[in-house]
């Protein structure tokens, strides 16, 4: 029987990232996941290959849309489904390719096979039987759906499904109106699908900061996708040609029925834990199924740790990588912390949407006195000069100290930018120390100064 330093069960961002880490720090190290290939489901269904057609499909629009203004003329430009997954397909596979030869260059162990708890370190993966000093539990997870509702991924489908697609729906409802069913609406509506889609909430992304939600709706629907929101599903029926969707407003019950070609389901996600056995060991889940843990990762059982989705918080993979490492290192010897108020998220529609830290809404909740400035792209010499003025970004602060509280960002690049904001609260900086630092001209970073500066009622360009 094998024995490891450490085994860790799931190869995704959190899970990989983790054995990576563990084998520089010298622990003899084993990754099991069921998948033949590494990455989970970021790498094989998820964040990247949405971000490779989401890239085609951007690009396609552009040449729709906005060519011409450059004084480019494309007749007759069309779109190649076909070898937009082609594409997809080979970014997934080199990546993963990539993963395997960084698992080679640090000496983990990779294992294919369901991992299941048999408690004392001992771990099946199917085929035998290894045992662990310790055991980090990266199981991730798995799509959501509604009651009643059969995703069967040929009319009624999930991201997966939706990221598999050979052809353009002609209509496409989309349940759900956070970041999955955004991204993915808007790959299928760039190429020419009608897309509605349909959200329980108030507003789409209602986690964002107001302002943004309202002025990235209006984006979304100046590019053709029609949002229903304080709308209510009753039920979705597959039918020959497609799928009916009934609905029921939120507040008012109005009816209302939706005939579409596909309905992607994108209704949020559940941690993973199926067959992991943590039955067989005692740890502790809450009501909602996430594995509870310590501010050190550990879970109900000692020399048992968990990150990542399947923990809960913000179900976002690059927070799953700051965990793994803090709790690989924490195993070492060494100091590590995760600061959960300076982890950005980012939705990868166009204009992107970019956050970190608290909303306006939550800071009135706690009651802080707080500044706040703004500053819209159209005004950024860099976002006019590539046409990029469709944007804003608002800085919030606390009053007494001027320490930033939040930054919330809605425009070209916003996933890039938002990075400055995030290292000066990593280091419970203001927006002076930010607005102090000198930004190259001219770029969209600008706005982030600019909006700085608003907080302190100084802003040059607006």
């Amino acid at each position: 029987m094998s024995e490891y330093d450490l085994v860790v069960i799931g190869a995704g961002p959190g899970g990989y990232v983790s054995a990576i880490r563990a084998g520089q720090l010298g622990m003899k190290v084993a990754c099991i996941d069921k998948r033949e290939t590494l990455g989970g489901t970021c790498l094989n269904v998820g964040c990247i290959p949405s971000k490779a057609l989401l890239q085609s499909s951007h690009k396609f629009y552009d040449s729709q849309n906005h060519f011409a203004e450059h004084g480019i003329i494309a007749e007759n430009v069309k779109a190649d489904i076909g070898k937009m997954q082609e594409r997809k397909n080979k970014v997934i596979g080199d990546l993963c390719k990539g993963i395997d030869f960084l698992f080679k260059k640090n000496k983990v162990e990779k294992i294919t096979g369901t991992a299941k708890l048999l408690g004392d370190g001992k771990i099946s993966t199917g085929e035998k039987e290894i045992t662990a000093k310790n055991i980090l539990i990266a199981s991730g997870s798995v799509p959501s759906s509604l009651p009643d509702i059969e995703i069967d991924e040929k009319n009624i489908i999930s991201s997966t499904g939706a990221l598999e697609l050979d052809k353009v729906p002609e209509n496409l409802v989309v349940i759900g109106g956070g970041v999955i069913g955004l991204e993915l609406g808007s790959v299928w509506a760039r190429l020419g699908s009608k897309v509605t889609v349909i959200e329980y909430a108030d507003d789409i992304i209602p986690m964002m900061d107001s302002d943004i939600v309202k002025n990235f709706s209006r984006t979304m629907k100046k590019q053709g996708m029609e949002l229903k929101t304080k709308t209510k599903v009753v039920g979705v029926k597959a039918t020959k040609k497609g799928a009916t969707i009934e609905l029921n407003g939120r507040d008012d019950d109005k009816s209302e029925k939706i005939e579409c070609d596909k309905v992607l389901i994108a209704v949020g996600r559940k941690p993973f834990t199926d067959e992991l056995g943590l039955e067989n060991v005692g740890i502790t889940t809450n009501k909602h199924g996430f594995i509870e843990v310590d501010k050190n990762f550990k879970t109900s059982v000692d020399n048992v740790y968990a990150i990542g989705d399947v923990i809960g918080g913000a179900m976002l993979a690059h927070k799953a990588e700051e965990e793994g490492v803090a709790c690989v290192e924490q195993l070492s010897g060494l100091r590590a912390h995760v600061n959960y108020n300076a982890i950005p998220s980012v939705v990868y529609t166009h204009p992107e949407v970019a956050s970190v830290g608290k909303t306006e809404q939550e800071i009135k909740e706690q009651k802080i006195e707080y500044n706040v400035g703004k500053f819209s792209f159209i005004a950024n010499s860099r976002g006019r000069a590539v046409g990029e003025t469709d944007g804003l970004v608002k800085v919030i602060t606390e009053k007494e100290t001027d320490k930033i509280l939040g930054v919330h960002i809605m425009g070209d690049q916003a996933g890039t930018i938002i990075h400055e904001a995030v290292i000066v609260m990593e280091y419970t900086g203001t927006s002076e120390d930010l607005f102090r630092c000198c930004h190259a001209h001219p770029t969209l970073n600008e706005a982030v100064k600019e909006a700085c500066l608003d907080v302190h009622k100084r802003a040059i360009h607006s």
